[in-house]
């Protein structure tokens, strides 16, 4: 039985302009123990998907089921399987740091949860604030309060909702560790971000969706081996010429060229010369899982799947 399963499920909102479709027949299984990454564009449909199963939206068809619960027939028992951490800052500015776990302990039931609430403390680095109220805590510290609270129930499934959007390197750190800790031990994690690199360093699997369907589902490195070509990657201080500014990802002072083969990277780098760009510190790499999001998201992808009935997510093939 999976730890989460998505069958078939459609989502439209009305809006003043006319029905949104938000999520578009999504069949997603994602299995006991994993680490499962979601990865899309702003609006592609993560969080809606994510709020249909925590049971904070109903899905228009289709339906959701949490260890076999179905997230509405039996809301009450598929959320006790589940910690989900939003995105949003959401807390209570009566309550300490301590009171504010406390408390929602008792949301699931769970009593004498001390002990449980200091290793909480201890790893999240919160030790130090248990007693100090909400409202004097940095944005930082609440996004850390926020992911205690998924966790003081010790749910056996654990939503992660862009958790580290914001925040400090050592609360990443931090909080990865602890994540991985529990996911060895056996919890279920989805994890929705925008950092690709932890996408890739942390799930084992990755699904991707686009205009609120799944465009792309199979192992993190399976993904990586289906990119096509290398990636030319370099600093620049001057404007690239036209031609290769339209191809390049540009960061800064990094430019990164996709290039297919050897005869690709030298013409890159004879229209750099003859354009007069300097070239620093140069180096020819595989494609990582940012770039293979990309060309999925263009629809350039080299794997061309065999087509798949529409009840079923495309599998991206090695």
């Amino acid at each position: 039985m999976p730890a989460v399963s998505f069958q078939a499920v459609s989502k439209t909102f009305d809006t003043p302009k006319g029905p949104f479709q938000a999520l578009n027949q999504v069949h997603l299984d994602i299995e006991e123990g994993e680490f499962f990454g979601l990865l899309g564009p702003n609006g592609a449909g993560k969080t809606t998907l994510i709020s249909i199963l925590a049971g904070l939206a109903r899905p228009s068809s289709g339906r959701v089921l949490v260890q076999g619960s179905d997230v509405q027939a039996n809301f009450a028992e598929a959320r006790r399987k589940l910690g989900v951490v939003p995105q949003e800052l959401v807390f209570d500015p009566f309550f300490n740091v301590r009171e504010a776990l406390r408390i929602q302990s008792g949301y699931f039931g769970v009593k004498n949860n001390d002990a449980w609430i200091d290793e909480l403390l201890h790893h999240l680095g919160l030790t130090d604030k248990a007693n100090s109220n909400m409202r004097q805590l940095s944005g930082g510290m609440k996004r850390r309060v926020l992911v205690a609270q998924a966790l003081v129930h010790k749910p056996p499934i654990i939503v992660l909702d862009e958790p580290t959007a914001g925040v400090d390197v050592e609360l990443r750190q931090t909080l990865w560790q602890f994540i991985a800790r529990l996911n060895k031990e056996g919890h279920t994690v989805l994890l929705t971000t925008h950092y690709l690199e932890e996408a890739e360093a942390l799930c084992n699997r990755i699904a991707m969706l686009k205009t609120g369907q799944v465009v792309a589902l199979a192992e993190t490195s399976e993904l990586l081996k289906a990119a096509s070509g290398n990636v030319l990657q370099f600093k620049a201080d001057v404007d690239l010429p036209p031609a290769l500014a339209r191809l390049a990802r540009v960061t800064g002072r990094i430019v990164q060229l996709p290039a297919h083969d050897a005869r690709e990277i030298e013409e890159h780098l004879s229209a750099l010369r003859l354009a007069g760009v300097e070239v620093h510190d140069m180096e020819i790499r595989r494609p990582d899982l940012e770039d293979v999001f990309l060309q999925v998201m263009a629809g350039t992808s080299s794997s061309h799947p065999p087509p798949a009935p529409a009840a079923a997510a495309v599998e991206v093939p090695a």
